[in-house]
């Protein structure tokens, strides 16, 4: 693991009002939001790809990204950015619905592989690497693995985006831990958190 803090936050989603509330879209819920109470305006950027705005806090830099593209291009948007502004790939976080945790469980990763996620897949075949970080955001798992492209393309329950939306609050203030690279800080944290 790397000491330098996180230069760059991604939200993964797919684009348009159709798929603005499904699960799959957990990612983008979280860096809409972190550029709402950051107060940072995100502008659709062609040459990324995607939505982007720089925010500060604390006399640090960062910036926020939601590709344009759908989830299975997102690297695209990832690797014109991080091209760019010279973003090592370990400064790098993926915010993204992961399947394999319980709804509203929320984890920091550093490598490892895609889990079948389509869109780290692709930031993977993109940069070239697996050594960046993740924020996990646990959407549960539908009883049958049939039905899990479906299940992903549909909003949570109620009770869901509930207990998604509350596990993001909690990991917020844990943003100038990311910022500073103390990410054992914010392991412990989430982890405790349950």
């Amino acid at each position: 693991m790397h000491q330098s803090g996180i230069q760059l936050i991604v939200g993964l989603g797919n684009p348009g009002a159709d798929y603005e509330h499904t699960r799959h879209n957990a990612g983008a819920w979280f860096v809409s939001e972190l550029a709402r109470i950051s107060h940072t305006t995100l502008k659709v950027e062609t040459k990324f790809h995607g939505a982007h705005g720089i925010a500060r806090l604390d006399g640090h830099e960062y910036h926020l990204l939601i590709p344009g593209t759908y989830m299975n291009h997102s690297g695209l948007s990832v690797k014109s950015l991080s091209h760019f502004y010279k973003i090592p790939h370990h400064a790098i976080l993926i915010a993204h619905d992961d399947l394999d945790l319980p709804v509203g469980d929320i984890r920091l990763k550093y490598e490892g592989g895609a889990g079948g996620h389509n869109g780290l897949i692709d930031i993977i075949n993109h940069l070239g690497t697996k050594q960046f970080y993740r924020l996990r955001i646990g959407i549960g798992r539908p009883s049958h693995s049939a039905e899990v492209i479906d299940y992903v393309l549909k909003p949570p329950r109620k009770e869901e985006r509930i207990s998604i939306n509350r596990a993001m609050e909690e990991a917020y203030p844990m943003l100038p831990l990311l910022l500073s690279g103390q990410y054992h800080k914010v392991m412990n944290q989430l982890h405790a958190a349950k």
